[in-house]
């Protein structure tokens, strides 16, 4: 068995996961909680959902080392997407997302590096999918608990079944 393969595998399996607990803590939102804001200073319910469904096309955007420009093109794109669309948009990214990261050899993704706009250092594509897969789980934590303050039934079962 190749180990690089079965890593490789086992990470995108885990995105796969967040997006699918994703689309389903999405289903739940009631269109007059969009604009739910828990504080001053943080996004509201409709962007952060916005720029966690970009995260698998934003990020390998970024990965693979477009401008600045066209990130935020992406990222506006989703910005004005209706709630009904997120789904399907997200999974659409992360299926592009993967056909990417299963078509690198296995020194590409163990070696190839890329420079993000923002950095002056790249990473190898296999530290890229960890930290979109990290990037994921965050703004997935947070929407989860915008909708635990908004009294909505959620619970682990959401996240993990």
């Amino acid at each position: 068995m190749n180990e690089v393969h079965t890593l490789r595998n086992v990470l995108l399996n885990e995105m796969e996961k967040g997006v699918e607990s994703t689309c389903r803590l999405l289903e739940k939102v009631k269109e007059t909680d969009w604009p739910y804001r828990p504080a001053e200073r943080m996004r509201n319910l409709k962007e952060l959902t916005s720029h966690l469904i970009a995260i698998p096309e934003t990020d390998l955007a970024i990965m693979q080392e477009n401008k600045e420009e066209m990130i935020m093109e992406i990222e506006k794109k989703y910005s004005l997407m209706p709630a009904n669309q997120m789904r399907q948009a997200m999974q659409k990214g992360f299926e592009h997302f993967t056909a990417y990261m299963t078509s690198l050899s296995d020194e590409e993704f163990l070696t190839k590096k890329t420079t993000p706009f923002y950095l002056d250092k790249g990473l190898t594509q296999s530290q890229w999918l960890t930290e979109t897969l990290t990037h994921l789980f965050h703004h997935r934590a947070q929407l989860f608990n915008y909708l635990k303050q908004l009294d909505y039934e959620v619970s682990m079962f959401d996240l993990y079944i």
